[in-house]
């Protein structure tokens, strides 16, 4: 071969080796650690943090518990006791938390974060999943199916996280959504109707559906999350895996972009202005150009349905859960990963 085209091909191989390099060094995210869990199979579902008490918690939706593990992804705790938990919400000033728990049974647990003890639970309708908490009224809003068999629509249970009672619920149609948010004044929850493909929106003060705004061209909404200050809302949907803006004024949709397949839970970073998207293999990360303009700036990999993740401002780090599900020999493959944010 020519000397000059060997040196030719040999300069592009390095500088294409030089580019992935510094691709890697310029990834938003960076993995620190991974915690193996061996033993485990099936799918985890959400995270939930304990600042001051350095710990980490997930439900493992399939193995039936909670694990525990301090910011650094080393294991501490498997807690035991559950039948399907879902949800899960930590309460600083008591040192408790709640999990919800379900499948064809529905039920809410406070735990102690002392002794992690079960230490009283409340029946709620059978198929309970998803929750949000409002800081305004102290208030959990747990989704569950209906208390009547084949009804075509279902409940948000409303618990009193101080007294740990429930003190209400209301209706939405269909048989189940998914994704809430609610706008920091803890007037208006924002919610995904799976079975009508849309957002609702509830007067949490009335207890009633106000608004539904159709998620056009798309099925399967999942995850959420609130920019108040630009009035935008943000959709994930598996089919096809798209994340939407939607104008909160109006309830139109303003923009859209491809994201993560099997996705499941999203982080808007607001120092940032970077919204994070956990999916299977990769967690896509979009930047908010303005309240209109949004662009997909890498996928991250991370592992099998890491759909499970929690983004941690506070510690500029990002948590995600590898699942095994379906998996051939899925103990190999089941982890937690640990991931420092870049500025």
């Amino acid at each position: 071969m020519n000397p000059r085209k060997l040196l030719t091909i040999g300069a592009l191989v390095l500088f294409g080796f030089a580019a992935r390099i510094g691709a890697q060094d310029n990834s938003p995210m960076k993995l620190i650690a991974t915690t193996p869990l061996p033993g485990f199979t099936g799918d985890f579902d959400h995270f939930a943090v304990d600042l001051e008490g350095r710990r980490l918690f997930l439900t493992a939706e399939d193995h039936q518990t909670v694990e525990v593990f301090d910011l650094d992804g080393k294991r501490i705790k498997s807690i035991t006791g559950f039948g399907q938990p879902h949800a899960i919400l930590f309460m600083p000033g008591v040192n408790k938390f709640i999990v919800t728990d379900g499948d064809g049974f529905g039920a809410v647990h406070l735990v102690s974060g002392d002794d992690y003890k079960i230490l009283n639970t409340i029946k709620l309708p059978p198929e309970v999943d998803g929750a949000v908490y409002n800081p305004a009224d102290k208030y959990y809003y747990v989704e569950s199916g209906s208390d009547e068999k084949g009804a075509q629509t279902h409940k948000i249970n409303i618990i009193d996280t101080k007294a740990f009672k429930l003190v209400g619920d209301f209706t939405l149609p269909g048989t189940h959504s998914e994704a809430m948010a609610i706008a920091s004044d803890g007037k208006k929850m924002y919610v995904n109707l799976s079975t009508s493909k849309e957002v609702g929106v509830v007067d949490l003060s009335a207890r009633q559906l106000i608004a539904r705004w159709p998620i056009t061209g798309a099925e399967t909404p999942n995850s959420m999350a609130l920019d108040e200050p630009h009035h935008r809302l943000f959709i994930a949907t598996r089919k096809p895996p798209q994340m939407f803006v939607f104008d909160t004024d109006t309830g139109k949709i303003v923009t859209s972009v491809p994201i993560s397949a099997f996705n499941d839970d999203m982080w808007f970073d607001v120092a940032r202005k970077r919204i994070y998207l956990s999916g299977s293999e990769t967690t896509t990360v979009v930047v908010q150009k303005d309240a209109d303009h949004y662009e997909v700036v890498t996928e991250v990999k991370t592992g099998y349905r890491a759909k499970t993740s929690l983004y941690v401002p506070q510690l500029s780090r990002f948590y995600a859960a590898v699942s095994g599900k379906f998996k051939p020999e899925p103990e190999q493959h089941l982890a937690v990963e640990v991931f420092d944010v870049a500025p």
